[in-house]
Protein backbone atom coordinates (compact mmCIF):
# COMPACT_ATOMS: atom_id res chain seq x y z
CA UNK A 1 0.00 0.00 0.00
CA UNK A 2 1.13 3.55 -0.66
CA UNK A 3 0.06 6.99 0.46
CA UNK A 4 -3.17 8.71 -0.68
CA UNK A 5 -1.07 11.00 -2.91
CA UNK A 6 -0.30 8.11 -5.33
CA UNK A 7 -0.56 9.49 -8.90
CA UNK A 8 -2.70 6.61 -10.22
CA UNK A 9 -5.48 7.21 -7.74
CA UNK A 10 -6.13 5.79 -4.31
CA UNK A 11 -8.99 4.09 -2.50
CA UNK A 12 -9.77 4.68 1.16
CA UNK A 13 -12.11 2.06 2.62
CA UNK A 14 -13.65 4.20 5.32
CA UNK A 15 -15.72 2.99 8.26
CA UNK A 16 -18.61 5.37 8.91
CA UNK A 17 -19.57 4.04 12.33
CA UNK A 18 -23.24 3.51 13.19
CA UNK A 19 -24.49 6.77 11.68
CA UNK A 20 -23.66 9.53 14.15
CA UNK A 21 -21.09 11.78 12.41
CA UNK A 22 -19.54 12.60 15.80
CA UNK A 23 -18.41 8.96 16.01
CA UNK A 24 -16.31 9.25 12.85
CA UNK A 25 -12.56 9.08 13.39
CA UNK A 26 -10.55 12.17 12.50
CA UNK A 27 -8.92 10.28 9.64
CA UNK A 28 -12.32 9.19 8.28
CA UNK A 29 -13.62 12.77 8.35
CA UNK A 30 -10.47 14.01 6.62
CA UNK A 31 -10.73 11.43 3.83
CA UNK A 32 -14.38 12.37 3.25
CA UNK A 33 -13.44 16.05 2.99
CA UNK A 34 -10.65 15.29 0.49
CA UNK A 35 -12.43 12.73 -1.69
CA UNK A 36 -13.13 13.19 -5.39
CA UNK A 37 -15.75 10.43 -5.36
CA UNK A 38 -17.56 8.66 -2.52
CA UNK A 39 -19.27 5.31 -2.98
CA UNK A 40 -21.56 4.97 0.03
CA UNK A 41 -23.79 2.36 1.62
CA UNK A 42 -27.41 3.16 2.59
CA UNK A 43 -26.51 2.88 6.28
CA UNK A 44 -23.51 5.18 5.82
CA UNK A 45 -25.43 8.09 4.34
CA UNK A 46 -27.38 10.90 5.99
CA UNK A 47 -25.44 13.30 8.24
CA UNK A 48 -22.17 11.40 7.70
CA UNK A 49 -22.12 12.58 4.09
CA UNK A 50 -22.23 16.18 5.28
CA UNK A 51 -18.50 15.71 5.88
CA UNK A 52 -17.90 15.37 2.13
CA UNK A 53 -16.27 18.27 0.31
CA UNK A 54 -18.15 20.23 -2.40
CA UNK A 55 -15.98 18.61 -5.08
CA UNK A 56 -17.06 15.07 -4.22
CA UNK A 57 -19.22 13.01 -6.55
CA UNK A 58 -21.60 10.91 -4.42
CA UNK A 59 -22.62 7.47 -5.66
CA UNK A 60 -25.07 5.25 -3.75
CA UNK A 61 -24.10 1.58 -3.85
CA UNK A 62 -25.99 0.27 -0.83
CA UNK A 63 -27.30 -3.23 -0.28
CA UNK A 64 -30.45 -3.83 1.75
CA UNK A 65 -32.27 -7.11 2.21
CA UNK A 66 -35.47 -7.29 0.17
CA UNK A 67 -34.69 -4.12 -1.80
CA UNK A 68 -33.05 -3.43 -5.16
CA UNK A 69 -29.30 -3.34 -4.47
CA UNK A 70 -26.04 -2.72 -6.27
CA UNK A 71 -24.29 -5.91 -7.28
CA UNK A 72 -20.89 -6.42 -5.69
CA UNK A 73 -19.25 -6.81 -9.11
CA UNK A 74 -20.58 -3.36 -10.08
CA UNK A 75 -19.23 -1.81 -6.88
CA UNK A 76 -15.82 -3.39 -7.50
CA UNK A 77 -15.77 -2.06 -11.07
CA UNK A 78 -16.62 1.47 -9.89
CA UNK A 79 -13.82 1.43 -7.32
CA UNK A 80 -11.24 0.30 -9.86
CA UNK A 81 -12.52 2.53 -12.65
CA UNK A 82 -12.51 5.76 -10.65
CA UNK A 83 -9.12 5.02 -9.11
CA UNK A 84 -7.63 4.38 -12.56
CA UNK A 85 -8.72 7.90 -13.50
CA UNK A 86 -6.37 9.18 -10.79
CA UNK A 87 -9.18 10.07 -8.38
CA UNK A 88 -9.21 9.92 -4.60
CA UNK A 89 -11.95 7.40 -3.94
CA UNK A 90 -13.69 6.77 -0.62
CA UNK A 91 -15.64 3.56 -0.18
CA UNK A 92 -17.86 4.46 2.77
CA UNK A 93 -19.15 1.49 4.76
CA UNK A 94 -21.39 1.49 7.82
CA UNK A 95 -20.11 0.43 11.23
CA UNK A 96 -16.62 -1.03 10.98
CA UNK A 97 -15.78 -2.00 7.41
CA UNK A 98 -14.16 -5.25 8.46
CA UNK A 99 -17.22 -6.71 10.21
CA UNK A 100 -19.76 -8.35 7.87
CA UNK A 101 -19.24 -5.65 5.26
CA UNK A 102 -17.95 -7.72 2.30
CA UNK A 103 -14.68 -5.85 2.63
CA UNK A 104 -12.55 -8.74 1.42
CA UNK A 105 -14.20 -8.89 -1.98
CA UNK A 106 -13.35 -5.25 -2.61
CA UNK A 107 -9.80 -5.70 -1.36
CA UNK A 108 -9.29 -8.59 -3.77
CA UNK A 109 -10.59 -6.50 -6.69
CA UNK A 110 -8.29 -3.60 -5.82
CA UNK A 111 -5.28 -5.86 -5.32
CA UNK A 112 -5.87 -7.68 -8.60
CA UNK A 113 -6.08 -4.31 -10.39
CA UNK A 114 -2.94 -2.97 -8.71
CA UNK A 115 -4.85 -0.11 -7.02
CA UNK A 116 -3.31 1.18 -3.77
CA UNK A 117 -5.67 1.38 -0.80
CA UNK A 118 -6.01 1.86 2.93
CA UNK A 119 -8.53 0.63 5.49
CA UNK A 120 -9.78 3.08 8.12
CA UNK A 121 -11.44 1.27 11.03
CA UNK A 122 -14.45 2.64 12.86
CA UNK A 123 -16.98 2.18 15.64
CA UNK A 124 -18.94 -1.02 15.10
CA UNK A 125 -22.66 -0.98 15.85
CA UNK A 126 -22.00 -3.58 18.56
CA UNK A 127 -19.91 -1.10 20.53
CA UNK A 128 -22.33 1.73 19.81
CA UNK A 129 -25.36 -0.29 20.94
CA UNK A 130 -23.71 -1.34 24.18
CA UNK A 131 -22.57 2.22 24.88
CA UNK A 132 -26.05 3.62 24.18
CA UNK A 133 -27.50 1.12 26.65
CA UNK A 134 -24.85 1.90 29.26
CA UNK A 135 -23.35 -1.61 29.12
CA UNK A 136 -19.89 -3.11 28.71
CA UNK A 137 -19.39 -5.82 26.13
CA UNK A 138 -17.17 -7.86 28.41
CA UNK A 139 -17.45 -8.43 32.12
CA UNK A 140 -14.89 -9.62 34.63
CA UNK A 141 -15.50 -13.23 35.72
CA UNK A 142 -18.80 -13.74 33.89
CA UNK A 143 -18.28 -12.62 30.28
CA UNK A 144 -14.67 -13.15 29.31
CA UNK A 145 -15.41 -13.73 25.64
CA UNK A 146 -17.12 -11.63 23.00
CA UNK A 147 -18.35 -13.13 19.72
CA UNK A 148 -19.95 -11.69 16.59
CA UNK A 149 -22.39 -13.72 14.53
CA UNK A 150 -24.22 -13.03 11.30
CA UNK A 151 -27.86 -14.04 11.34
CA UNK A 152 -28.06 -14.21 7.54
CA UNK A 153 -26.17 -16.22 4.96
CA UNK A 154 -25.97 -15.31 1.27
CA UNK A 155 -29.62 -16.33 0.85
CA UNK A 156 -30.79 -14.18 3.77
CA UNK A 157 -31.56 -17.22 5.92
CA UNK A 158 -29.98 -18.41 9.14
CA UNK A 159 -26.61 -20.06 8.34
CA UNK A 160 -26.69 -23.84 8.61
CA UNK A 161 -23.13 -24.35 9.86
CA UNK A 162 -23.55 -22.58 13.22
CA UNK A 163 -21.33 -23.58 16.13
CA UNK A 164 -24.22 -24.03 18.56
CA UNK A 165 -22.00 -24.87 21.53
CA UNK A 166 -20.23 -21.53 21.16
CA UNK A 167 -23.25 -19.30 20.67
CA UNK A 168 -25.29 -21.05 23.39
CA UNK A 169 -22.51 -20.52 25.94
CA UNK A 170 -24.16 -18.56 28.81
CA UNK A 171 -20.84 -16.99 29.84
CA UNK A 172 -20.30 -15.15 26.57
CA UNK A 173 -21.57 -11.88 25.15
CA UNK A 174 -22.94 -12.69 21.70
CA UNK A 175 -23.74 -10.03 19.12
CA UNK A 176 -25.98 -10.94 16.19
CA UNK A 177 -25.75 -8.80 13.07
CA UNK A 178 -28.50 -8.92 10.42
CA UNK A 179 -30.51 -11.29 12.59
CA UNK A 180 -33.98 -9.78 12.99
CA UNK A 181 -35.67 -12.10 10.48
CA UNK A 182 -33.86 -15.22 11.58
CA UNK A 183 -33.77 -14.66 15.35
CA UNK A 184 -36.89 -16.74 16.16
CA UNK A 185 -35.24 -19.76 14.51
CA UNK A 186 -31.91 -18.92 16.13
CA UNK A 187 -33.57 -18.71 19.55
CA UNK A 188 -35.11 -22.16 19.07
CA UNK A 189 -31.66 -23.57 18.42
CA UNK A 190 -30.20 -21.75 21.41
CA UNK A 191 -32.83 -23.20 23.73
CA UNK A 192 -32.32 -26.68 22.25
CA UNK A 193 -28.63 -26.39 23.05
CA UNK A 194 -29.15 -25.34 26.65
CA UNK A 195 -29.34 -21.55 26.69
CA UNK A 196 -32.25 -20.47 28.93
CA UNK A 197 -35.00 -18.44 27.28
CA UNK A 198 -34.65 -16.06 30.24
CA UNK A 199 -31.11 -15.06 29.15
CA UNK A 200 -30.95 -11.25 29.04
CA UNK A 201 -31.03 -9.69 25.58
CA UNK A 202 -30.81 -6.22 24.11
CA UNK A 203 -32.29 -5.21 20.78
CA UNK A 204 -30.89 -1.96 19.39
CA UNK A 205 -32.59 -0.45 16.35
CA UNK A 206 -31.20 2.41 14.23
CA UNK A 207 -28.19 2.82 16.52
CA UNK A 208 -26.56 6.23 16.25
CA UNK A 209 -29.56 7.86 14.60
CA UNK A 210 -32.08 10.30 16.14
CA UNK A 211 -34.82 7.62 16.10
CA UNK A 212 -32.65 5.04 17.88
CA UNK A 213 -34.62 2.50 19.94
CA UNK A 214 -33.30 0.19 22.66
CA UNK A 215 -35.33 -2.75 23.96
CA UNK A 216 -34.11 -4.62 27.06
CA UNK A 217 -35.70 -8.05 27.14
CA UNK A 218 -34.86 -11.76 27.13
CA UNK A 219 -33.96 -14.20 24.38
CA UNK A 220 -37.38 -15.84 24.58
CA UNK A 221 -39.37 -12.61 24.61
CA UNK A 222 -37.27 -11.11 21.82
CA UNK A 223 -37.87 -14.16 19.63
CA UNK A 224 -41.62 -13.69 20.04
CA UNK A 225 -41.33 -10.00 19.30
CA UNK A 226 -39.31 -10.66 16.16
CA UNK A 227 -41.80 -13.30 15.02
CA UNK A 228 -44.55 -10.69 14.83
CA UNK A 229 -42.52 -7.65 13.75
CA UNK A 230 -41.85 -6.50 10.20
CA UNK A 231 -38.25 -5.33 9.79
CA UNK A 232 -38.12 -1.68 8.73
CA UNK A 233 -34.93 -0.41 10.40
CA UNK A 234 -31.43 -1.88 10.75
CA UNK A 235 -30.99 -3.52 14.13
CA UNK A 236 -28.52 -5.50 16.19
CA UNK A 237 -29.08 -8.07 18.93
CA UNK A 238 -26.94 -8.70 22.00
CA UNK A 239 -27.51 -11.49 24.49
CA UNK A 240 -25.62 -12.96 27.40
CA UNK A 241 -24.86 -12.03 31.03
CA UNK A 242 -24.74 -8.27 30.43
CA UNK A 243 -28.09 -6.85 29.45
CA UNK A 244 -29.50 -6.42 32.96
CA UNK A 245 -26.13 -5.77 34.59
CA UNK A 246 -26.10 -3.23 37.45
CA UNK A 247 -22.50 -2.14 38.13
CA UNK A 248 -23.51 -0.72 41.55
CA UNK A 249 -24.72 -4.11 42.74
CA UNK A 250 -21.63 -5.94 41.48
CA UNK A 251 -19.18 -3.47 42.99
CA UNK A 252 -21.06 -3.15 46.26
CA UNK A 253 -21.66 0.56 45.75
CA UNK A 254 -24.74 1.53 47.77
CA UNK A 255 -27.78 2.95 46.04
CA UNK A 256 -28.15 6.72 46.50
CA UNK A 257 -30.49 7.79 49.29
CA UNK A 258 -33.81 9.08 48.01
Amino acid sequence: MTSPAHSTGFVSLVSAGPGDPELLTLKAARRLAEADVILFDDLASGPVLDQAGPQAELIAVGKRAGRPSARQEHVNALLVGHARQGRRVVRLKSGDAGIFGRLEEELIALTDAGIPFEIIPGVTSASAAAAAAGLPLTRRLTARRLQFLTGADVTGNLPEDINWAAIADPGVTTVVFMGQRSFPKLAEGLRAHGLPASTPALFAEAVGHPHQRLVRTTVGELAEMMRDTKVTQPGIILYGPLAFHDPKKESGTPEPTK
